[in-house]
Parts: C-alpha cells; structure tokens; sequence
C-alpha cells in the first residue's frame, strides 16, 4: 500500500479536552491540509486557532464533517456513538472514522450498527495521557512511544485499518496493536480500570485525610491515577461493569489470602505471596 497523502486531507477532531487537544497539536507533524476541532466550548475552540493547533474550530458539527477524509472522536464512549448516530448524514462519503475511547465492545457494536455503507470505522484506544484533563494540559508529548490499541471488526476495510495505522505512527505512537473489541475490555479492565479502583479506595480510606505529612514514594505511586476525571471514570466503571466486577473479586481474594496469612504469623504463606508478587513484577 502507497504512503498515504496527508497533505491532501482534511482532519476533524471531535472534542478538544487532554486526549483530543494533544491529538490535534501531534497531527500537525503530519501536515494535513486542514485540521478542524468540534468542541462545545468556544474559548477553547478559540484557545486552539489563536495558537495555531487547529485551522478552525467548530460548535456546529455539520459543517467541517461535510469536508473531512478522517474524522478522530474524543469525547466520552456513549457520546462518541450518540455523536455518529446524530451526525450520520453530514459526514464526507468514503470518510474514516476512528475513536479514542476507554470502552470498546459496545462503542464499536453500536456505530457499526448504523454506519452508511461509504463509511469505515476503526475503534482505537491510546494508552496516553495524564492525571490533569482539559486542553490546558494537553500535549503531543503523551504519544510520544505510547502504545495503541485498535480493535478491527469482521468487515472492517483493509484499507481503512492501514490508514488508521498509519496515522497513529505519524503522532509518534508505537505500532498499533490490534485485537478484538471484547478481549481489549477485558485487558483494560485489569490493567487500567483497576489500578484507579484501588486508587480511589485507598485515598478514601478514613485515615488518608491524615497522612500527609507521613506520605513516601509508595502511597504517591499506589493514588497516582486516583486524580481522574470523575465523570468519566464512573461511566467507563459502569459501563465494563462485568469485566471490572471479576477482576475486583479477584483482588479480593488476592488481599484475603494476604491477610489471613499476617492473622495467622504464617511466615511461609506470606513470603511466598511477596515472593510471586517480586518475580512478577521483575517480568513485567
């Protein structure tokens, strides 16, 4: 397949918070012919253009999707898809459509479900970004060699799939890998979902509020992520409810067995467990 010719496109970039900000700043390495941002706010719409990040920007979806080759979503799962599904005829026949969304089994399920037949759809997931949200924060920087989830369909254009693979590593991303919508929910879970879960639990603890001036670089590192965006935290939680659920229980189980073991003084128990847990983490 030839290079493709960025020059020659245009490029809309839905909501310009952390993720779309920084998707849109590390677009412009690929020199599109024009990038567009749709936001609801107008200072940052405003913000963007006056810095040179955007071309234009947009509060009114229909006029820049009537132009754009590629159109990258970044706003929260169920308005990503209540997005396509409001906006269905406006957008340019043969247009690509991707996402950034934490979610995607039910994302992909449900655009695919009323996409036009001219029109491609590649979920994606960038494994970026940072504690503070909003366009003040964002940065090209935070896909500098960050990895890239992309979760294809049966169906899905080889093409379109190449395009979005080649537009990734144009904002300095590592290859994108790729894997089915359910499996990459079911990762997630694990590796994302529940960090912030035991991050948000332990900074709820009741003695937490206390311990400021005893906190090392352990407590710091175990609440990084406990510094999220609420709103959308809780609709991805609820929204993988069974994915989360299971790997919760199984953290559970993992903290009981620890317990019981310092309940108990078994040594033996105990050491094996921060043995396994050591090894483990040399591996990863």
């Amino acid at each position: 397949m030839e290079e493709p010719d960025f020059g020659s496109m245009e490029i809309t970039v839905v909501g310009l918070g952390l993720i779309g900000g920084s998707f849109a700043m590390a677009l412009n390495k690929l020199k599109p012919k024009k990038i567009w941002a749709i936001d609801v706010n107008i200072s940052v719409l405003e913000q963007a253009e006056k810095t040179g990040v955007i071309s234009k920007g947009f509060t009114e979806a229909s006029i820049p999707l009537q132009s754009s080759d590629i159109v990258v979503i970044c706003i929260y799962p169920e308005l990503a898809v209540q997005f396509v599904k409001d906006n269905l005829a406006y957008f340019k026949h043969g247009a690509l459509i991707t996402d950034t969304a934490g979610l995607k089994e039910q994302v992909v399920q449900e655009i695919s479900s009323v996409l036009r037949e001219d029109l491609s759809f590649v979920g994606g997931h960038p494994l970026a970004g940072k504690e503070s949200s909003g366009f003040a924060y964002a940065s090209e920087e935070i896909f500098r060699g960050a990895n890239y989830l992309i979760t294809p369909i049966d169906g899905t254009k080889n093409e379109s799939l190449r395009l979005v693979e080649r537009l990734i590593l144009g904002l300095g991303c590592r290859q994108p890998i790729r894997m089915e919508p359910h499996k990459h929910d079911e990762i997630i879970a694990l590796t994302s979902q529940l960090p912030h879960v035991i991050a948000a639990a332990l900074m709820n603890s009741s003695c937490a509020e206390d311990t400021g001036s005893f906190v090392g670089g352990s407590f710091r590192d175990a609440t990084r992520v406990a510094r999220m965006n609420a709103e959308l935290w809780s609709e991805l939680l609820l929204e993988n409810k069974d994915n989360i659920l299971e790997q919760i229980d199984v953290f559970i189980e993992n903290v009981r067995m620890i317990r019981t073991a310092v309940a108990e003084k078994d040594r033996d128990s105990l050491k094996q467990m921060l043995e396994n847990a050591s090894r483990g983490r040399e591996k990863f």
